[in-house]
């Protein structure tokens, strides 16, 4: 912390205003990502996956470029340290979830995804010594409850599907990471004097995720695949590189600084819902009463949660 944040620490109005915009953040994210499962599972349908993934991170980097050119000196050391590890995890991460959704239906994977709100408490518990409250706890577990019943209310044996393979092990492999990668994030920036810019830290997040799954394809396949002409696969990566990549981590490590690890994983943990809303309204869709049921509560769970802390 600065000494100028120290002589002038922030009123409780102004800490307040902060969470609620930090909420309000959290919240978009938790949309964008709910719809972004259905719509990476449509572009891999025209490219592999690790062609996809560069594609969109290294479209990610060059949108985001303007924040590298403003950095001085110790923003680029700032926006290194923090970028290039946490860089790391969310290669691990989306490589994981990736080939993921490439396996398993989407809705099943935004519940298994949401098991991020169940795991964040553990590893901010086992990483940064902070036992989960009550409230937590009980908000987590009505959660998962919900998006269990999303996403399985509607099917008579869901899990039976042949096709899953290793799709469940890899989406849980994801969340699990994406428990840690809040934490890790967490504990960087509170270390630094002066945290880096958050689009500066997306950057260069982008640029690990979108070089490394460049030289994966070329290890894996020397001969690149031309790239699709289909109109909806750039479509789809623009939304995901948009909404889903530069917005998303933006306000994601904007959040970390103003809100604990738990509190981010529980308001995006709403994912499934905005899933659903998005599979009703967009594609015609249908719910069952058992999964309006379990939107209600992850919802309700999340309000219910994020107003007792606040």
């Amino acid at each position: 912390m600065s000494t100028a944040a120290l002589a002038h620490p922030p009123s409780p109005a102004h800490t307040a205003t902060l969470l609620r915009v930090s909420d309000a953040l959290l919240l978009a994210v938790a949309v964008v990502w709910g719809t972004s499962y259905g719509v990476a599972k449509g572009a891999l349908a025209h490219f592999p996956v690790l062609g996809f993934l560069a594609v969109r991170f290294l479209l990610t980097l060059v949108c985001l470029s303007p924040a590298l050119w403003r950095l001085d000196r110790a923003g680029w050391r700032a926006s290194l340290a923090t970028g290039l590890p946490t860089g790391g995890l969310l290669l691990g991460i989306f490589l994981c979830e990736t080939y993921g959704v490439a396996q398993a239906p989407a809705s099943q994977a935004a519940v298994l995804i949401s098991l991020c709100v169940l795991f964040t408490p553990l590893v901010e518990w086992a990483w940064l010594g902070k036992r989960p409250g009550r409230v937590l706890w009980l908000a987590a577990g009505a959660s998962l409850l919900g998006a269990a019943a999303l996403a399985l209310g509607g099917q008579a044996n869901p899990w039976a599907s042949p096709t899953l393979g290793w799709g469940v092990p890899l989406l849980l492999a994801a969340a699990a990471l994406r428990g840690l990668t809040l934490c890790v994030t967490r504990q960087i920036t509170q270390a630094q004097a002066s945290p880096a810019p958050a689009l500066a830290v997306t950057a260069v997040q982008a640029a690990v995720v979108g070089g490394a799954c460049a030289l994966l394809q070329w290890a894996s396949a020397p001969t690149l695949p031309a790239l699709p002409q289909a109109a909806s696969f750039w479509w789809a990566c623009a939304y995901l590189v948009a909404g889903c990549t530069v917005f998303a981590f933006f306000a994601q490590n904007w959040a970390l600084r103003h809100g604990s690890p738990s509190r981010v994983a529980l308001l995006m943990g709403t994912e499934p819902v905005w899933g659903a809303l998005f599979a009703v309204a967009w594609l015609g869709e249908s719910l069952t009463p058992l999964q309006w049921a379990g939107a209600a509560v992850v919802v309700g769970a999340t309000v219910w949660a994020t107003r007792r802390q606040a």
